[in-house]
């Protein structure tokens, strides 16, 4: 029997207390503590207290026995078989999650356990609440066949990333200081742990990390209480793509911070273009695009008059038509990463 009531019968048998005496200790009916004791329910948090602190059992072993017991019970009344109750849990990509090392299974021959470590991962306390909780926390799909639960799991992964990075207080006021500071680090060679520290350094958490397969995304941008978070896939071969998706979260961040205290921005279809050329200006300054368009044969020199690296123009004008991506300039100028 799962659960704690098979525990606590245990318990109660060794140390010879009779349910009468232990259920006037609880201050609950003997009909309560033998109906908790046969699993017929639950146990509340101030109950798993109180046997607590007039017993010796640890409260996490109350309460690791309790959600095996609800979790059970939650899968066991909804399919009929361990086979159904497999095909759901992978329907959260559960063993793609595991060989990524996403999330650690205690057991994988037991699908309870698996359930139990699924919740833990995403979260929630109920399978029931998944849908809901993902369509409404997270605001915008890239594509309209992008798989928002793909989406999720990719998101809870780098939440569990940020941990380990310290950052400093968030202003928006430092906000221009922050992109001085990656207007010199976008022409040193790329480096993803220089660009965390720096965004770091401006209350800004930073993970560039993989993707579940055709999970469709590109990245995100968060606020963790008050501190935004930018979420990238390493989807990006070249360095300007790379520069210009970074941008474009920065540009959520600084347009979209109070919205994204309670919300995950994954993209914007009604002002995606608007977040695009403000993303776009930061890489190069309109007037110096302006001035690049009208005269792309001095594109190197202009590049290195402003400081700016030369693959994000040449990137730039054949994303624009007008060079072509077989163009020897758009060729020898890429940067890959």
């Amino acid at each position: 029997m799962l659960g704690f009531g098979s525990l606590l019968r245990d318990y109660l048998d060794y140390y010879k207390i009779s349910q009468t005496d232990f259920a006037e200790r609880l201050g609950i009916s003997k009909k309560h503590l033998n109906n908790i004791i046969n699993g017929k329910v639950g146990i509340s948090e101030e109950l798993m207290v109180a046997i607590s602190l007039i017993t010796d059992i640890d409260i996490k072993l109350i309460v690791f026995a309790e959600k095996q017991r609800r979790v059970y019970n939650y899968l066991h009344e909804r399919f009929d078989n361990e086979k159904s109750i497999k095909e759901f849990l992978n329907t959260f990509y559960l063993k793609d999650m595991s060989k990524l090392g996403w999330i650690k299974l205690k057991d994988v021959t037991n699908t309870t356990q698996n359930a139990v470590d699924l919740l833990e991962y995403l979260n929630l306390s109920s399978f029931d609440l998944t849908s809901e909780y993902i369509n409404t926390k997270v605001l915008y799909k890239k594509k309209d066949d992008a798989n928002q639960k793909k989406i999720y799991l990719w998101i809870k992964h780098c939440d569990k990333l940020i941990i380990k990075q310290n950052v400093f207080e968030y202003s928006s006021a430092n906000f221009s200081k922050l992109l001085d500071e990656l207007k010199l680090e976008q022409n040193k060679p790329f480096d993803t742990v220089s660009l965390t520290n720096i965004l770091n350094k401006y209350g800004i958490y930073l993970v560039v990390e993989d993707a579940l397969p055709a999970t469709k995304i590109r990245g995100c941008m968060m606020v963790k209480i008050t501190n935004p978070a930018i979420y990238l896939t390493k989807t990006f071969k070249e360095k300007a793509s790379f520069y210009f998706a970074l941008y474009h979260e920065l540009a959520h961040v600084k347009r979209d911070y109070n919205m994204a205290k309670n919300k995950i921005v994954v993209d914007d279809s009604t002002s995606k273009k608007e977040i695009d050329e403000v993303a776009l200006n930061w890489m190069i300054d309109k007037n110096v695009w302006n001035l690049i368009k009208e005269n792309p044969n001095e594109v190197k020199e202009i590049c290195q008059k402003n400081n700016i690296p030369i693959c994000f123009a040449t990137s730039r004008l054949a994303k624009e038509g007008l060079i072509s991506y077989k163009s020897k300039l758009y060729i020898n100028n890429r940067k890959n990463l």
